[in-house]
């Protein structure tokens, strides 16, 4: 039976910080998040044929035999975002996390997901909101599958909008606030959408600000230094394939190590090494999509070797690269090598 509502059980007041560990991160130059593929291989990634309604429920189960994943193209006025549509009857992805908010609707179904130390269940009319850099998985919590519709946003955008305040962080990470259920509107539309780049940088501004309302997001702490973190993440992806110390990094932002690090934490969500490690990993999957072997891509990266950046991409993204590869492949999305 169908679940009675969009519900989440009891987490801890505020936001903690996340855990610190060496196993995750994602890259800047491409919108982030991946597509997962679906429980088992022979269910690849199929690209679907969907209606937009005008509310979500109207929406419909589909009535196919496998998981898919649709990704909105990319254009000029994407980068920094990435939007998908899925389907799935069961187990979606794993455990994983992303140095980017996740912002999205169930359109049909019932979405069910472990999120800060609850389990959450999103309907049709709410807005999944999640954090970045927080933990999160993804199955049906009904036999019937679940269809929905996401964003992946890069903090950095939303920080372009609210200049330096720490980040906003909606508790229990589905909210029925109308405010953001509108503010998503734009930016949730259906895959064959492409979105003008003023249109998409008019949906940034409203849902940077929609959240902050919703969350309600205090200016950040006095001594919190944000021209700084700026500085360096600017010198993060101008050094990704290289390793860089945190003494480098406080040199190149002119703030003291400890501060930086706290300081990037609030105004982009993560930690620096594992925006660091992120970057790496977008380089990666930019490379295997070109036909570059995925030795050759995490070498080039800046990993030590295939099996180190194997680890960070299945903590990252919850699936190993080598079956997203297939998927991808059996999408027709990666060149072949002369």
């Amino acid at each position: 039976m169908p679940l009675p509502s969009c519900r989440c059980s009891p987490a801890a007041s505020g936001r903690g910080s996340a855990s610190e560990d060496d196993s995750a991160g994602i890259p800047a130059a491409l919108p982030f998040v991946t597509l997962w593929t679906p429980a088992t291989d022979d269910d690849a990634t199929r690209t679907a044929t969907v209606t937009h309604a005008p509310t979500p429920a109207r929406e419909t189960l589909p009535d196919t035999a496998g998981d898919w994943i649709q990704r909105a193209p990319e254009s000029s006025a994407s980068r920094g975002i990435e939007r998908i549509e899925a389907f799935f009857h069961d187990r979606a992805y794993a455990l994983h996390r992303h140095d980017t908010y996740a912002i999205g609707r169930t359109l049909a179904g019932v979405q069910s997901f472990h999120y800060r130390r609850g389990l959450c269940n999103s309907l049709p009319g709410r807005t999944i909101v999640l954090h970045p850099d927080e933990a999160h998985d993804g199955q049906a919590g009904t036999d019937e599958g679940f269809r929905y519709r996401m964003i992946y946003v890069e903090p950095a955008l939303f920080q372009a909008v609210l200049g330096g305040q720490a980040l906003p962080f909606v508790e229990g990470g589905i909210s029925t606030d109308p405010r953001l259920f509108a503010a998503t509107d734009t930016l949730l539309q259906r895959m064959g959408c492409e979105l003008e780049p003023l249109e998409q940088d008019d949906a940034i501004v409203e849902l940077a600000l929609a959240l902050a309302a919703v969350a309600g997001t205090k200016p950040a702490r006095a001594a919190a230094d944000f021209a700084a973190a700026q500085r360096a993440r600017d010198y993060l992806h101008a050094s990704w394939q290289h390793t860089v110390t945190l003494e480098e990094l406080a040199a190149a932002s002119g703030r003291d190590r400890w501060s930086l690090s706290r300081d990037f934490r609030t105004f982009f969500g993560t930690s620096p090494h594992r925006y660091l490690t992120m970057r790496r990993l977008d380089a990666v999957r930019r490379a295997a999509l070109a036909g570059v072997s995925l030795a050759d891509a995490a070498a080039d990266a800046g990993f030590a070797d295939q099996s180190h950046m194997t680890r960070h991409f299945a903590k990252t993204w919850g699936i190993p690269p080598a079956r997203w590869l297939r998927a991808m492949e059996a999408a027709g999305a990666v060149k072949s090598l002369p």
